[in-house]
């Protein structure tokens, strides 16, 4: 792997002090490498694995040409036949999905066939049965109901044989599944689940269940987190509380680092915070440490730690609760995806009307949490939660999306467009 030092030397705008969000992305992106390891799985429980190699289709889908609905299927040079007026064909069977028989209708000749099943020899188009008036053994429509091809589906149109089924670095979702079984596949290599060890630091916190001493607070960073990492479908070591102690510290970043890919912790990373944090982290190996121009979610620690032959990257991010789960999805997320193998696609990014004015200064990235709804005109609009201050975790939980205000961007108008990331599959 690239270290972290040699990706920052070849940058020469680099400002730690005051790093763009982009360019904090970029960086991470250079040093991380997916992880090695496959193992193979049946379908089944397969789901929101990342594909290990390219899949290729064994078989045509369909297999063979087929009716689209049920009708009846004949010649389309029947309606040139009929010269734009009624066309009357007699039926001389059925065809039945799943029952290929040898029906070779001829001119004039029709099969009543239902969705699914084989397109007789010679017949090219399927004429819905409502469209048509059914006399005894003969049926009667107007030639211009149906053109030359309609209701037919081709073999191989869905996917032919030799052609890619799926892509390798795919996450993958049900109708992933139903393809691959589709393909007759009863199993498939994935890449191995990402084990990621995550902990808090402090000693005012307090897991849930202990007294809450005064001055002290429960750690919510530790549930926002693994709620985050479970949504990644990625294997989870939760450590706690560390606290502010050099010696323990350091045994719960080496115990990390030697169970885990990556490691994440929050609090510790600020200005004026405890030395030997920063100090531990450093000297377990190639770390860097950011004063991120973005708000909330400044200060963050990036880099890779070692201990006894084993390494890990560490993800420092910042104590306050809505910090840590910002930093998480913009930073965090997309660099655990590339572990995983999986493709890392930025986040899409929705324009939407702003409801009420909002302050924002050039020189940094914003994250507002906003509620999108539809106005009263029917125009989709968003409006921020209210106070949007980074211990403030409630703006979260009250928020579906984010108002993503970029670096450059100054104040916000009311009516004016801003850009929203909704929160449905993210949060």
């Amino acid at each position: 792997m690239p270290s972290l030092q040699s990706v920052i030397s070849c940058l020469s705008d680099y400002d730690p002090s005051a790093l763009p969000v982009a360019q904090a992305n970029r960086i991470i992106a250079d040093v991380v490498e997916p992880v090695s390891g496959v193992e193979q799985l049946a379908i089944r429980s397969a789901l929101d694995r990342v594909l290990a190699e390219d899949v290729v289709s064994p078989i045509d889908v369909p297999a063979h040409d087929n009716s689209a609905m049920d009708g009846f299927a004949f010649d389309s040079a029947m309606l040139s036949v009929a010269g734009g007026s009624e066309v009357a064909l007699r039926i001389v069977g059925t065809a039945l999905a799943g029952d290929a028989q040898a029906l070779v209708p001829g001119k004039g000749e029709t099969v009543r066939i239902m969705t699914g099943a084989v397109m007789p020899a010679g017949c090219d188009t399927v004429i819905p049965q409502e469209f048509v008036k059914v006399d005894g053994d003969t049926i009667r429509f107007a030639a211009d109901a149906v053109r030359a091809g309609d209701n037919r589906r081709l073999r191989g149109e869905d996917l032919a044989r030799g052609k890619p089924a799926l892509a390798a670095g795919r996450v993958l979702r049900p109708a992933d599944l139903g393809l691959l079984a589709s393909l007759g596949i009863a199993e498939i290599k994935v890449r191995r689940r990402l084990r990621v060890a995550f902990f808090s630091t402090g000693d005012e916190l307090r897991s849930i269940g202990e007294p809450l001493d005064p001055g002290c607070v429960y750690d919510s960073n530790r549930y926002t987190l693994h709620g985050m990492l479970r949504r990644l479908n990625v294997d989870l070591i939760d450590m706690g509380v560390v606290r502010d102690d050099p010696a323990a510290l350091e045994a719960a970043f080496r115990t990390a680092c030697e169970n885990a890919d990556a490691v994440i912790t929050s609090g510790g990373v600020s200005v004026g915070e405890a030395d030997y944090t920063k100090a531990i982290m450093a000297r377990l190996g190639d770390v860097t440490f950011w004063k991120i121009a973005m708000r909330p979610g400044r200060p963050m620690a990036f880099g890779r730690i070692g201990s006894n032959g084993r390494e890990a990257l560490l993800f420092g991010l910042p104590g306050n609760p809505v910090a840590v789960m910002v930093t998480f999805y913009h930073f965090v997320r997309a660099a655990l995806q590339r572990m995983m193998g999986a493709d890392a696609a930025p986040l899409p990014l929705m324009p939407v009307r702003s409801a009420s004015p909002i302050r924002k200064k050039p020189g940094r990235t914003e994250y507002q949490r906003g509620i999108l709804q539809r106005g009263a005109d029917g125009q989709w609009q968003v409006r921020i939660t209210g106070q949007q201050g980074s211990g403030v975790l409630r703006s979260m939980s009250e928020a579906n999306c984010f108002i993503v205000l970029g670096h450059e961007q100054g104040s916000v108008a009311a009516g004016e467009l801003v850009d929203v990331m909704v929160f449905e599959g993210l949060v």
